[in-house]
């Protein structure tokens, strides 16, 4: 259930209509937005009725909300959510690209790629310094040494960093050298993990599962913001089906449906979505039309010699010519590609 109050209403009267709500076994999330105060009802609101609550005169209206997630819902936070990093704005306009090679594989080539990231004009360098592979005997990344490299080859070219992490243990070094923590699609509900990541106070890129339903995927970002931490980016990264000429399949519909029923800011990885290099610029387009608010995209010097997920690499500089496309085509949708005043280096 949320409670919308009228705009102007005393701090004390509200606070006596949440001890009368908390008396009746729920719990009372508050978001105090610029016009309105809403009030989010958790737990068992089948004994609330709504009429003596709609008869308050500080209360707006009441809405019963069906689905199971609250806070990452849109009737509790209508306004997009707008998650700022390195001067940049996640959700609130301006789209936003996260690029760079699939794996840290060495200081050297991390330092290039993020020196050809930025000069391209993308907003942030991606890597993965720990690898979840199908395979045990694939390469696995170069752990906290690669974590490491990404740091200091994101300090060195200006660039905010973003990478995965895989298990509890790893959060204050991630804390300390990642600017946005990435939740790869294996561990989307892993809740023991996302509980934590809730405690803290760093943005998180919740991937979605390679099998999960939509509203799985917000219950995995509810998990996040119901302990606290509100900076939850989501990103489609193609589903699973029976089609098995691509490595996924890029649910495009995902992204109109999610910003519809959710706040928060929604980017589109088109590398992994397909799993071939030259699908990876068509899909992209297709985000930026479909209204997501930024890209994940993978690339490489050497595609070919990648340690990671080559075949879905592009080279630098088709890399370089898909900015130049998607900035004309996120001018269209009313998503300038860099922040006003911004001027690619």
């Amino acid at each position: 259930m949320i409670i919308v109050l009228k705009p102007g209403t005393e701090e004390a009267r509200i606070q006596e209509l949440v001890a009368m709500l908390e008396a009746l076994g729920v719990i009372v999330q508050r978001n105090n937005g610029v016009d309105y105060t809403v009030l989010a009802l958790i737990g068992d609101t089948t004994q609330v009725s709504q009429y003596p609550i709609e008869t308050n005169d500080i209360v707006h209206k009441v809405v019963r909300i069906q689905e199971p997630f609250k806070r990452a819902n849109r009737l509790f936070h209508p306004p997009d959510t707008v998650i700022r990093v390195g001067g940049h704005e996640i959700g609130g306009g301006q789209f936003v690209v996260a690029a760079g090679p699939c794996a840290v594989e060495s200081e050297k080539h991390i330092c290039e790629m993020a020196q050809l990231m930025k000069a391209a004009g993308a907003h942030f360098l991606r890597g993965g310094a720990f690898k979840p592979r199908s395979s045990p005997y694939s390469f696995q990344g170069l752990g906290k040494e690669g974590l490491t490299y990404l740091a200091r080859a994101g300090r060195d070219a200006g660039i905010p960093v973003v990478t995965e992490i895989m298990s509890i243990d790893m959060i204050d070094e991630f804390v300390k050298n990642v600017d946005i923590i990435q939740v790869g699609t294996r561990n989307m509900q892993n809740f023991t993990l996302l509980r934590e990541l809730g405690r803290i106070d760093k943005p998180i890129l919740l991937k979605r599962g390679m099998s999960a339903t939509i509203e799985e995927w917000l219950m995995s970002a509810e998990y996040i913001i119901s302990e606290g931490n509100e900076n939850v980016i989501l990103c489609e990264r193609g589903i699973r089906t029976f089609e098995n000429y691509t490595r996924n399949t890029l649910d495009i519909g995902a992204v109109p449906v999610v910003k519809r029923l959710s706040h928060l800011p929604v980017l589109v990885d088109p590398s992994h979505a397909s799993g071939i290099w030259w699908m990876v610029e068509p899909l992209a387009r297709a985000a930026v039309v479909a209204g997501a608010d930024g890209l994940l995209v993978e690339v490489h010097t050497d595609p070919k010699q990648a340690l990671s997920d080559g075949n879905q690499s592009i080279k630098p500089q088709k890399f370089d010519r898909l900015m130049k496309e998607i900035e004309v085509l996120a001018s269209i949708m009313g998503r300038p590609l860099r922040a006003p005043g911004e001027e690619r280096t």
